[in-house]
């Protein structure tokens, strides 16, 4: 089983070791099948703490590192956040 791969922009780095990312997605409705967007934080490991808010990463899952962290960074986009 592959790990899960998700890309989302930094919307916080206050903490040591660890980013906050939003992925944003879309979710069709299902009575009135419209699209819509939905987001999700997530907490990411962040060794060197070498990215910054507002920074666009890949994370990936991991094994539970403390009690909410589960992602790992492992890499920067060349997307600006939008």
């Amino acid at each position: 089983m592959s790990k899960k791969k998700l890309k989302g922009a930094i919307v916080s780095d206050a903490m040591d070791k660890t980013v906050v990312v939003v992925v944003n997605r879309f979710k069709k409705h299902p009575k009135y099948q419209k699209y819509m967007k939905v987001s999700k934080k997530y907490k990411a490991h962040d060794e060197k703490n070498e990215y910054k808010k507002g920074e666009v990463v890949i994370i990936e899952e991991c094994q539970p590192i403390s009690k909410d962290k589960r992602f790992k960074v492992i890499g920067k986009t060349n997307e600006a956040k939008s």
